[in-house]
């Protein structure tokens, strides 16, 4: 009797661990499927996506806890759902926002997703109407936005395309023979500069970079540039906003009128562009080791000696110094140290428009 009470209690309870034990197991394999989490696990697809697909592609955005997702070209097909729940795997993180690499069930088969997080984030109708400007922006030099979903806690979230060859930042700090060579320079910086005049003077309303460096611009696999991140600055409150501009002046991209003026510029997004430069000439990274003060000139402690000092060759790679001397270009190398050291003037009146650059450049790489 006693023997056939402890079987009626022992037997069911075993059952019930060994199904437990199966469910976990499912869900993990399910989980290691997908790569990863879901960017944002919380919050799920289903009845809501419906929701989302029935309000049509304007995604209107709406305020009172409510969510939005506004559509761009090439993002027609995404959804709520798609978005949401995609597995993603962190790229990136910083004080804003966090960079996702996702593989979508819709639209782009790999992309990469940025979450503004609530407390940095602007509010829901500012953030809408700087999407639809910042989404309207098409060209070969750019990193399209493909769609801006907006969620009931206040976060926000990017979708751009993937670019598997990475970041100039990645290119330049692997020290691949290609980064040295001086055609593949010069084809960088006149994509940089095309993309950069667009954005400053394509629209009515000039669209300011704020946090231009080489982490945010992408390589097409035949070293296309396309210039991303455009505008993140009104994405964001001021004060993540001016966060983000700091977190530029310690990696030596900050323009020296910064330190009295909280609003970005074309002249600001112009001397970014000469430390960007500069930084392909040395091929080394560009951090500001040195505090500095306001009388300062605010180019970065490895490049500043030389400028001030005119030695211009010790601010290039030996490989760029022997392949001018090879191929009797060392007139060109040192009329774009010129250029890029013109873009980083102190007075942000005496610095080249986007116009001039692109010209003075072509006729560089010639």
């Amino acid at each position: 009797m006693r023997k056939a009470v402890i079987n009626a209690v022992l037997f069911p309870a075993l059952g019930l661990v060994v199904v437990l034990a199966v469910f976990y197991l499912v869900r993990r394999r399910r989980r290691r499927g997908g790569r990863g989490r879901s960017v944002l696990p919380s919050y799920g697809g289903g009845a809501r996506a419906d929701r989302f697909q029935a309000a049509g592609g304007s995604g209107g955005c709406v305020t009172g806890g409510e969510e939005a997702l506004l559509r761009f070209p090439g993002g027609e097909a995404l959804t709520v759902a798609a978005i949401l729940e995609a597995p993603g795997e962190v790229v990136a993180k910083s004080a804003h926002s966090t960079l996702y690499r996702a593989g979508l069930s819709a639209g782009e088969a790999v992309a990469l997703l940025r979450f503004v997080r609530p407390a940095c984030a602007a509010g829901a109708e500012d953030a809408a109407a700087a999407a639809r400007v910042l989404g309207a922006v098409r060209h070969p030099n750019v990193v399209p936005i493909r769609a801006l979903y907006i969620g009931p806690r206040g976060e926000k979230l990017l979708v751009h395309p993937f670019y598997a060859a990475g970041s100039l930042r990645r290119f330049l700090q692997e020290g691949i023979n290609d980064s040295q060579r001086w055609e593949i320079i010069c084809k960088l910086s006149i994509g940089i500069v095309k993309g950069l005049d667009h954005l400053h003077t394509a629209s009515q309303k000039p669209i300011i970079h704020g946090n231009l460096k080489t982490n945010n611009i992408m390589l097409d696999a035949d070293f296309q540039p396309r210039i991303s991140d455009f505008g993140l600055c009104l994405l964001l409150n001021p004060a993540a906003a001016q966060e983000m501009l700091e977190t530029s002046a310690m990696q030596g991209y900050k323009a020296p009128e910064l330190i009295k003026m909280r609003d970005v510029t074309r002249e600001s997004d112009i001397y970014s562009l000469g430390v960007i430069m500069l930084e392909m000439l040395a091929q080394k990274e560009v951090a500001n080791d040195k505090p500095s003060n306001a009388r300062d000139i605010h180019l970065p402690a490895s490049f500043k000696d030389l400028v001030l000092e005119r030695k211009i060759s010790e601010a290039f790679s030996s490989e760029l110094i022997k392949q001018s001397k090879n191929s009797g270009k060392e007139n060109n190398l040192n009329a774009y140290f010129e250029l890029a050291t013109a873009c980083c003037n102190p007075s942000p009146s005496l610095r080249p428009d986007t116009k001039k650059i692109l010209k003075l450049l072509e006729d560089i790489a010639r």
